[in-house]
């Protein structure tokens, strides 16, 4: 949560890019003579990330003696005159409020139980800096903007579907984020996987999660006298099983980055339809079987217990009727 004043600025500023264009003109100082051209320009704009000034760059939006320069390393001589065209990039406009169709399944002054789609992205990210679920919530609540990350407090993968908590006030964002580290909030998950599930019930898998060192792109099980990662634990519990699959109830009791997914995975079940780990497409499934179905806490101001749940997305469910798996309703 250390981003909140950066996110602050993001999402307080003009919305429309034409209104977001300041020029600034600069003299290359005497002790930069013959630096890169990218460098001079985070000394004289400091304001700015080098990456965001370097953007400008390629863009062809920093002139040096009247003429457009595009290379970052071009080299620079002391006095010379530099203009620069402060626009606005993907990445300033991505904290801003798009109005969306969100499935809130309840509400109150500090927070919201938001039921999330798959295919909708949690937080805007290179290749999404829109139309992700942050902006969706500060379409939906102004005051969201004057928290970090808007208010969310955890993530679903893009292709996950299911219950999400988002804090409304500061008050409730501290409270909820102590919850989560202090392992307060209750999230389980269903998940398709292909086979015949071998495991009793409440089998849990205590398995460090890492970065996977063959592929950084990918999560893996690993081990901690080798790899650096970190504790994870999921307990499974077989819902029902028929030939072709198996549908498993998964408690997280830690929240790593794709954890139920690598675990899954190692234990020999890769959920239906997960490439990044090794899942078949099956019963008609286009994104990874994994739908966050129940969500229980005490309420972080009031105390008061809260519990919610998610029934099937209709993709699970036609799946589910494909297999003729059955909710026994336990």
């Amino acid at each position: 949560m250390d981003d909140s004043a950066s996110l602050l600025d993001d999402v307080a500023g003009d919305s429309d890019p034409s209104h977001s264009v300041e020029w600034r003109h600069l003299t290359v100082p005497n002790e930069h003579h013959g630096d890169r051209l990218d460098r001079v320009l985070a000394h004289c704009v400091p304001e700015f990330s080098r990456s965001y000034l370097q953007q400008l760059i390629e863009q062809g939006a920093v002139l040096l003696a009247a003429s457009p320069v595009t290379k970052s390393s071009s080299k620079v001589k002391a006095g010379a005159a530099l203009s620069v065209e402060l626009r606005a990039t993907p990445q300033s406009q991505a904290f801003k409020p798009e109005a969306m169709a969100l499935d809130v399944v309840y509400q109150d002054a500090h927070l919201f139980i938001v039921n999330k789609p798959a295919g909708l992205v949690v937080h805007p990210a290179p290749g999404n800096w829109s139309g992700t679920l942050l902006n969706g919530i500060l379409a939906l609540d102004k005051q969201s903007a004057l928290l970090p990350r808007a208010g969310i407090v955890h993530r679903l993968d893009k292709d996950t579907s299911g219950l999400m908590v988002v804090a409304r006030t500061r008050q409730g964002m501290d409270a909820l984020v102590h919850k989560i580290a202090a392992r307060e909030v209750k999230r389980q998950y269903w998940a398709f996987a292909s086979g015949h599930w071998r495991f009793g019930a409440g089998y849990t898998l205590d398995q460090p999660v890492g970065r996977d060192p063959a592929n950084r792109l990918r999560m893996a099980a690993v081990d901690l006298s080798r790899q650096s990662g970190k504790t994870a634990s999921t307990t499974f519990d077989l819902v029902d099983q028929a030939d072709l699959g198996c549908w498993v109830q998964c408690t997280l009791h830690t929240g790593r980055t794709h954890q139920i997914r690598v675990h899954m995975a190692h234990l020999g079940y890769p959920l239906v339809a997960d490439a990044v780990y090794g899942g078949r497409p099956g019963a008609g499934m286009t994104r990874q079987a994994l739908h966050a179905f129940h969500l229980a806490f005490a309420h972080p101001v009031t105390g008061v217990p809260l519990e919610f749940r998610a029934e099937l997305p209709e993709d699970m469910r036609k799946a589910a009727t494909i297999w003729a798996l059955s909710y026994n309703g336990n």
